[in-house]
């Protein structure tokens, strides 16, 4: 248990930082935005980039990696949609940004540093074949919902689905991210080795994307204070950091991903929520004040239920 807390405990500490050093007005907010975009546009990538570069693949198919984790998401957003709208009676609008907070995880900004530091490359790999797909994803079904849910609380006209069909496509398209999947992928697959130079300057950029991430993430934390909805974000928070890994872990074990990669999804599932879910929020102007107490209350807690979670995958 200690080695866990000993892996754990800094990638917490680290948000900590990040958050105390806007907080005591040692470094302005913009600074954080500024970071944030290095390590989404540029650290990240080249991260992502180097480790499929030199991924040892073993004929693993990614769909079960993709249905194992989604299908986890989708079991957990459903209870929490239901726990909100039956429960605590709210609008359908609410009920679906409640599902949102309970199954949207930061894998950017807290996964993937804290599966970089607690399983290794392996674990890498999962992460990044998982981070290709997931925002798109995440984003699309949450549209598609809060624009089903503004039909039925209020009557808006629905979306035309090739406007979905095309946000998604521009939203691959621009993703940083998926740039740094495929061009890993492709240089994998040439079978060019990645040394001398090209790997130094990988190998550099990918060791500062862990760290900068989590305070650049704590720098953004500022931003997102606990407030209202207090009874419903708690259930939002419980489902988030338990339910969600739990369901990841029994779908990862029936289809038979290896130890490695289960313990990739479950300590991603097991992380705080996402800013995204804010910002979900915000574009359709309901339930803000649910997701930013959600994201609040994941990441002030996060640090017992990741070392659980840990101490579960071994």
């Amino acid at each position: 248990m200690l080695d866990v807390v000993h892996n754990v405990l800094p990638v917490f500490l680290m948000i900590f930082i990040g958050w105390l050093i806007v907080a005591t007005g040692y470094l302005k907010a913009e600074a954080g935005i500024a970071l944030s975009e290095f390590v989404f546009k540029l650290a990240v990538p080249v991260l992502i980039f180097r480790t499929l570069a030199q991924a040892e693949f073993h004929g693993a198919f990614p769909f079960r990696l993709w249905i194992a984790y989604f299908g986890g998401v989708a079991v957990t957003w459903a209870v929490g949609h239901v726990i909100a709208s039956r429960l605590f009676r709210t609008d359908q609008r609410t009920a679906t940004v409640a599902g949102v907070s309970s199954g949207f995880a930061n894998t950017v900004f807290v996964g993937l540093p804290l599966v970089e530091r607690t399983v290794g490359d392996e674990g890498l790999v999962a992460i990044s074949i998982l981070i290709a797909v997931h925002l798109p994803v995440l984003m699309i079904a949450s549209s598609l919902l809060i624009e089903r849910a503004e039909r039925r609380d209020i009557g808006k006209p629905p979306v035309r689905w090739f406007e979905l069909l095309r946000y998604l496509v521009v939203s691959l398209s621009r993703n940083p991210l998926v740039f740094g999947v495929l061009g890993g992928i492709a240089w994998n697959l040439s079978g060019i080795p990645l040394t001398g130079v090209p790997k130094l300057m990988a190998d550099q950029m990918s060791a500062i994307a862990g760290p900068a991430a989590l305070v650049s993430l704590g720098m953004a934390m500022h931003r997102y204070r606990a407030g209202g909805n207090l009874p419903l974000a708690s259930a939002a928070t419980a489902l988030k950091l338990f339910l969600l890994p739990a369901c990841v872990m029994a779908f990862s074990i029936m289809l038979g991903l290896s130890p490695d990669w289960q313990a990739a999804l479950v300590l991603t599932a097991a992380v705080p929520t996402g800013v995204n879910a804010w910002l979900i929020a915000a574009q359709f102007r309901t339930a803000e004040s649910l997701a930013a107490t959600t994201i609040t209350l994941t990441t002030a807690i996060g640090v017992v239920s990741v070392i659980f979670w840990a101490w579960v995958v071994g």
